[in-house]
């Protein structure tokens, strides 16, 4: 069965991008502009296998919405990559901490993804 796998990003281009590596993956992809979108969703009953979150957006960070989603019992469980262009090792480090289970750095190569994916399911021993 295909994973369903959301991107949450404030640029469309990566999200474009992220979304071809996802169907070369056999992911099935929902995309949304922004967190508050992502988020509504998902207070609405909806959620994915996996959840790719951008941390710089604007309106509310991925950070936020990490923080936000990491609060909520019934979204404790859900596998999360956060992906960024931030690489220093301090913003690495907090993302972990708050509760995200990989992270990738943009721009992000089809085997980085994967391996963020790997590891973010099997953080929640999903495969």
């Amino acid at each position: 069965m295909k994973k369903q796998v959301w991107i949450v990003d404030d640029d469309e281009e990566m999200i474009r991008a992220v979304q071809l590596m996802l169907k070369l993956l056999n992911c099935k992809v929902r995309h949304f502009l922004g967190a508050r979108p992502a988020a509504q969703a998902i207070l609405d009953g909806e959620a994915p296998d996996l959840l790719i979150l951008d941390i710089n957006m604007p309106e509310v960070s991925g950070l936020d919405m990490l923080e936000f989603l990491r609060r909520r019992k019934e979204t404790l469980g859900l596998p999360i990559v956060m992906l960024s262009t931030e690489a220093a090792d301090l913003q690495v480090d907090q993302a972990l901490a708050m509760g995200a289970d990989a992270y990738a750095t943009k721009p992000v190569s089809i085997e980085e993804l994967e391996a963020a994916m790997q590891k973010a399911l099997g953080a929640h021993g999903r495969r």
